[in-house]
């Protein structure tokens, strides 16, 4: 007598995917994005992530004003870490400046609590915990809305690349380190010590005390 074959396993059902009301009733301290309906933990930032996110914007905050002037620049709104719906995914970009000519006002968050006005400009500092989505589904999250400006900054090798969006998709305009002084787009009114962005870790590593 043959023995009844067992029934094969049910398999699980997919996670549901998480809603943007559901991303934001998580604690602000947990620092959590939502990445095509998943939620993603960020480390906690340390010293040197949070250097160079003020960095970057100590340096471009010139542009924080209505209008320039002979050699003041102006004409932008520029934020950190808001709180964001941008194609698709929740965010909180490091830095994030929007065009004072498309928008009379600074974008106010709905009725949820996010802004949804595209930026024209977003920075991110890489870490461990975000590198890989800063460079892959946030970036192509950013240039599927309409970001033109794209920059990462990334304090383990101390480099500033700075990214235009393009037709086919982004592309690299400039990568800087340590000891170069540069104006980068969208901002180039203003000349960046790229070594300003980051801590000065002591002088040896300059090689000066050794």
């Amino acid at each position: 007598m043959l023995s009844a074959m067992p029934a094969p396993p049910t398999p699980p059902e997919p996670a549901r995917p998480v809603s943007i009301e559901q991303w934001l009733a998580i604690p602000e301290e947990k620092r959590a994005q939502l990445i095509h309906g998943k939620i993603v933990y960020d480390a906690m930032p340390g010293p040197k992530h949070g250097a160079a996110q003020g960095g970057v914007f100590v340096q471009i905050w010139p542009y924080n004003r209505r209008s320039g002037g002979g050699d003041k620049p102006g004409g932008w709104w520029i934020s950190q870490e808001v709180d964001m719906v941008v194609g698709g995914i929740g965010c909180r970009p490091d830095v994030v400046g929007w065009r004072r000519d498309r928008h009379e006002r600074v974008p106010e968050p709905d009725a949820r609590g996010v802004v949804t006005a595209v930026p024209d400009f977003v920075c991110e500092v890489l870490s461990a915990s975000t590198a890989r989505y800063d460079q892959g589904e946030k970036r192509d999250a950013y240039f599927q809305s309409g970001v033109a400006h794209y920059w990462l900054v990334d304090p383990s090798y101390k480099t500033l690349t700075v990214l235009e969006r393009t037709e086919r998709g982004y592309v690299i305009v400039l990568v800087a380190g340590p000891g170069d002084a540069v104006r980068a787009v969208p901002f180039d009114g203003v000349e960046i010590p790229v070594g300003d962005l980051f801590l000065d870790e002591g002088e040896t590593e300059r090689g000066e005390d050794r």
